[in-house]
């Protein structure tokens, strides 16, 4: 049985799918992840060769974080919403892929670093638009007996698509492609990887587009009547304005404070030593964003006191009523996606400097580090690749939430085995960690949610949950660089070490996650 089952007189629960019909669904992560593999593994590398420093790596990769933080939610609302003739989620799948394929084409011919920056911004605004709905697409045309193997399929391709994605400068190095260049310009092997790339995307993400169909609304909520254990959360309206002085209080006082900071270090000594100098203008932007959070609940709490209601009240209130499992696994997602930012930011870096004694962007050992790191991040995504099928299997027998605490207990030993190993072809050891982590990071929570929320809403819960991916980002990206120049003496390795540590508190926290059985 395919999704053609949709067309079907109607039915009360949705049907199984055959493999086929999953794995056509889930093709389309392949593409996805192509670009997301292409820009984790390179975007450092690109900013560094047009000039950027070691300790402006993070607040040069805020762009993504923010940009998931604004998208994510408006999508999952908006897609909730669209039916036409190419369905609920597939529109989004397909101006989102055409968006990405321009701007991955782009990104490595970007002149100068702040044209660099802005292509993140632009590339990850679209990897989200097409990212967002994939997650809601699953949980609507799967049964619940079906969701845990549609997610790990995902991983799959995840998997297999950063594999591709993560090899490909080293792949074209050892087919002959030029590996260096001279200052201030982005390798050939580097550049044509993306061409590549955004070509690959563009197809797989096509042939989830037109290889698939999807069920009406209608038929969504029919399902959905025969599950009464799982009400539509509601909220308050105009709830919001409880909450929001408090965060507009809180981001005020932090600006005081970054301000304050500033001001004292600047007054100091010429070659002080000081944790002051450490506390860079990227702090403003933590602030920004919860004040800004903070108004945007205000605005809203004034429009559901008018009776208005439109996209913001309608995301805020479900926020303000997410169900229970999601507000235990919103911890869960804030220390595990914090870990792998540091990983993402730090590891170039890291590996050039500590394991090939470089960080001179136009030598020989800096960009054969470079390209290490590029298999490296290979390794964790195929590792992920075939741990996909183990976690529906380990998950049967000890639940969802246990074989999620597994997977991130020994990715937080790989993250902090890099720091340990200092033999660079022995590096692929803790990346097998790394990628066991990695394959349930991008399936387990999704399976626990999708149980958790209703179906008519699938698409902002699963936005608003990406929120949770999110804001650790940001966090990383504006306190990882102050920690390591105020504790560590830049030295980027120790990323890695708080990543691991990270990875380790979200395992305990996720053996406290409330599973809902449906």
């Amino acid at each position: 049985m395919t999704l053609e089952t949709a067309a079907a007189p109607p039915m009360s629960v949705r049907p199984r799918l055959t493999r086929l019909a999953i794995w056509n669904m889930c093709v389309g992560f392949f593409g996805i992840q192509i670009g997301f593999g292409l820009q984790n593994a390179n975007t450092s590398r690109i900013f560094q060769t047009l000039g950027a420093e070691v300790d402006s790596l993070a607040i040069l990769w805020i762009a993504a974080p923010l940009t998931g933080l604004i998208v994510q939610p408006i999508i999952g609302h908006f897609s909730d919403r669209t039916w036409g003739p190419l369905g609920r989620r597939r529109p989004y799948f397909l101006f989102g892929a055409i968006a990405t394929t321009i701007a991955l084409i782009f990104m490595p011919n970007a002149p100068i670093l702040w044209m660099a920056a802005a292509t993140l911004w632009i590339m990850d605004a679209a990897i989200n638009v097409t990212m967002e709905p994939f997650r809601a697409f699953v949980g609507d045309n799967l049964p619940e007996e079906q969701r845990t193997a549609g997610y790990a399929m995902q991983s799959f391709f995840i998997g297999t698509g950063a594999v591709f994605a993560s090899c490909l400068p080293w792949l074209l190095t050892q087919m002959g492609v030029a590996n260096t260049a001279p200052e201030g310009i982005v390798p050939d092997s580097v550049r044509i990887s993306f061409y590549v790339g955004a070509a690959a995307m563009l197809t797989a993400v096509l042939w989830t587009v037109f290889t698939t169909k999807e069920y009406s609304p209608e038929q969504i909520d029919r399902f959905e009547a025969a599950h009464e254990a799982t009400p539509v959360p509601t909220a308050a309206p105009g709830g919001q304005t409880a909450w929001a002085v408090g965060w507009l209080i809180v981001g005020a006082a932090l600006f005081v404070a970054i301000q304050t900071i500033r001001a004292q270090a600047a007054a100091l000594p010429e070659g002080a030593d000081d944790w002051r100098l450490a506390v860079g203008k990227e702090l403003y932007v933590l602030a920004g964003f919860v004040a800004a959070f903070g108004l945007l609940k205000l605005l809203a709490g004034f429009m559901g006191r008018g009776g208005r209601s439109n996209g913001l009240t309608e995301i805020l209130d479900d926020m303000a009523a997410m169900p229970l499992t999601m507000r235990d696994l919103a911890w869960v997602q804030f220390f595990s996606w914090f870990a792998l930012f540091a990983m993402w930011i730090y590891t170039t870096a890291a590996v050039t400097a500590v394991h090939f004694g470089s960080s001179d962007t136009t030598s020989a050992a800096y960009n054969q580090g470079a390209d290490w790191v590029g298999v490296l991040f290979g390794v964790y995504n195929g590792v992920a690749a075939l741990a996909a099928f183990a976690l529906p299997v380990l998950a049967k027998r000890i639940g969802k939430r246990g074989a999620h605490a597994v997977a991130l207990a020994i990715g937080g030993v790989g993250l902090i085995g890099i720091f340990l190993i200092r033999d660079a072809d022995l590096l692929w050891l803790p990346m097998v960690g790394v990628g066991i982590a990695w394959a349930s990071i991008v399936s387990l929570p999704y399976a626990l949610l999708a149980g958790a929320v209703p179906g008519r809403k699938m698409g902002v819960y699963m936005g608003v949950f990406n929120i949770f991916i999110v804001v650790p980002q940001l966090v990383a990206a504006t306190l990882l660089g102050l920690i390591l120049n105020a504790v560590f003496d830049g030295q980027a390795i120790w990323a890695l070490v708080v990543g691991g540590g990270s990875f380790l508190i979200a395992a305990l926290l996720s053996l406290r996650v409330r599973e809902v059985a449906r």
